[in-house]
């Protein structure tokens, strides 16, 4: 399993996930994406979308190249449409999960993810390549009060500088919010997939993934997290989760996921 975080996390953020999945069975790689965590680039000014989904493109053919075994990629967040992004592109995923499909080509995605909706709606013409080096806190430009139901997780989230309160570049938001999948919906058939979606979702609600999920022409599942926020730590949400890992887990040596939900 390879598990990408979103705009708020980072990899030690994603160990207590990866933890459910190794205890499942799975062997849990968890990189840090440019920007957060523990990268280092060569300038972070010049940071883009599109190293994002480099990135772990070139993670995911690495490992495919060392190692026979089925490869789950899971993305959390603005995570799950770049894990589904590498999934489709590269053809080497044999299972995708991912907690959130937002499609920032439509206006209600876009005003869901910035801190302000107005930003996220009219940021594709504010957001012009002349100031794309601005640095400023994620926090700032995210809806990070949203990340999760539990007060002080936010805030730590928020102020981490690893994670929610890292600086990144204004590049960086306008070029994710310009950014598509790659392949639509219609057309994805490499791999079963599995929305793992927070049930009590304040920042994304199951909505905004539906839409897009309901269109993916491979077999795949629904699953809600009950009870738990964006940051899915609430029972029994994330005992659930733990079960779908179990789960894509157990099809991946019997057989092919059931359609539906």
């Amino acid at each position: 399993m390879i598990l990408i975080h979103g705009a708020g996390g980072h990899a030690a953020a994603m160990w207590p996930f990866a933890a459910l999945a190794a205890a499942r069975g799975f062997d849990v790689r968890v990189p840090d994406l440019p920007g957060y965590g523990h990268t280092r680039v060569p300038s972070s000014r010049a940071i883009r979308y599109a190293d994002w989904v480099d990135c772990v493109d070139d993670l995911v053919r690495a490992v495919k190249a060392a190692d026979s075994r089925p490869l789950v990629l899971v993305g959390a967040s603005v995570g799950g449409m770049l894990a589904y992004t590498v999934a489709a592109r590269t053809g080497m995923v044999d299972a995708l999960a991912t907690t959130c499909l937002l499609d920032p080509r439509l206006a209600r995605v876009r005003a869901a993810v910035a801190r302000r909706p107005w930003l996220g709606r009219y940021g594709t013409r504010l957001l012009v390549p002349a100031i794309d080096d601005l640095r400023i806190p994620m926090r700032l430009l995210a809806n990070m009060s949203a990340i999760s139901n539990d007060p002080e997780l936010t805030r730590v989230v928020s102020a981490d500088p690893h994670g929610g309160g890292a600086w990144m570049p204004l590049g960086f938001l306008r070029t994710y919010l310009r950014s598509d999948p790659g392949l639509e919906p219609e057309d994805f058939t490499s791999c079963p997939v599995w929305l793992v979606h927070p049930g009590a979702d304040r920042w994304t609600p199951l909505a905004l993934s539906q839409s897009f999920f309901d269109r993916i022409a491979a077999p795949k599942r629904l699953v809600v997290l009950d009870a738990a926020g964006h940051f899915p730590v609430e029972t029994p949400g994330i005992h659930q989760l733990a079960d779908a890992f179990a789960e894509i887990r157990d099809r991946l040596v019997s057989g092919p996921v059931p359609a539906g939900t």
